[in-house]
C-alpha cells in the first residue's frame, strides 16, 4: 500500500510503501551488508589444440572452477598423477598468463552450461 505524505501547503513531501498494518514495507529499509562472499560456481575446461610449448600436450589440459568473486582456480591434468593447483584473481588474469600469449595452441574453453570461447 503507498501512503502519500504532504506538507501544509498540500506539495507532497512523501512516498511511503507500507504493508496492510501500516508498517514501512521491509524490502525497502535499508539493510546491513552481507556477512558472506556471493555464492555459486562456473565450472569449465581448457582444450588445446596444439601445444607450442611442448609441456601441457594437447586435448584437455584444465579442468576449472569460475567462483562467483570473480576468483578462478586451475587444475592443471598435467604432470600426472595428480597435475598442479592454481588460483588467480580473475579468469582474465588466468587467460593472460596462460591463453592469450599462445594463439597458436588454438585453446577452446567450454563452460558447464555448453558456452564455447576459443582463442
Amino acid at each position: 500500500m503507498m501512503s502519500i505524505q504532504f506538507d501544509d501547503d498540500g506539495e507532497v513531501i512523501a512516498m511511503v510503501t507500507t504493508d496492510e498494518l501500516g508498517e514501512i514495507d521491509e524490502s525497502l529499509k535499508p539493510k546491513p551488508p552481507p556477512k558472506l562472499a556471493p555464492r555459486g560456481i562456473r565450472t569449465f575446461t581448457v582444450c588445446r589444440q596444439n601445444d607450442e610449448t611442448g609441456v601441457s600436450g594437447e586435448g584437455v589440459v584444465i579442468e576449472g572452477v569460475e567462483l562467483a568473486s570473480g576468483h578462478c582456480i586451475i587444475h592443471w591434468l598435467y604432470p600426472p598423477p595428480r597435475g598442479g593447483i592454481a588460483i588467480f584473481d580473475s579468469l582474465g588474469d588466468f587467460l593472460k598468463v596462460h591463453v592469450e600469449p599462445h594463439p597458436s595452441n588454438k585453446t577452446i574453453i567450454t563452460y558447464d552450461d555448453g558456452e564455447q570461447k576459443t582463442y
